[in-house]
């Protein structure tokens, strides 16, 4: 596949990112990365939770405790992707907007299909729970690449 670098247009900012990776070895590398930092954001958002709840300094609710260690995962994926999974050479100023607008997707989607699917229709929670770990990570994925971190930088393993 032919390469197609970044192209600055003078009423838009970006129109597309390269599209540098081969279909073979560099995209499976990001795909790895992207699967690591989002272990690792998961492994951080339970060990804090679990922390939160049980420290005698902390001592939050679950509820508390779930949502600071949402936020901390959070922060932690956010600066893992940026500048481990994409690389990306952007601006905070409008990376960070668009992260934290993906993670409201991504919590929405997580409140509204067990909402939907198992209070309003009545389906097992299995459904709900399966097209969360599904679905949000896939749309993560395409929207990191495609939109939050537009800017990353192609990789340099010769691969593509």
């Amino acid at each position: 596949m032919p390469s197609r670098r970044c192209r600055l247009e003078p009423s838009m900012r970006v129109v597309r990112a390269s599209e540098h990776r081969s279909a073979g070895g560099s995209a499976l590398k990001l795909l790895a990365r992207f699967g690591l930092v989002g272990i690792a954001a998961t492994i951080l958002y339970a060990a804090l939770a679990a922390a939160f709840v049980k420290s005698e300094r902390f001592g939050f609710s679950p509820v508390r405790a779930s949502l600071a260690a949402y936020a901390a995962a959070a922060l932690f994926s956010y600066l893992a992707h940026r500048s481990v999974t994409f690389m990306s050479r952007g601006s905070h100023r409008s990376e960070a907007p668009r992260f934290l607008l993906l993670a409201a997707i991504g919590l929405a989607i997580a409140y509204g299909a067990p909402a939907l699917l198992t209070a309003k229709l009545g389906l097992p929670l299995i459904f709900p729970i399966m097209i969360t770990c599904l679905l949000v990570p896939a749309i993560n994925f395409v929207v990191l690449d495609r939109w939050v971190f537009a800017e990353h930088i192609p990789d340099q393993s010769g691969d593509g």
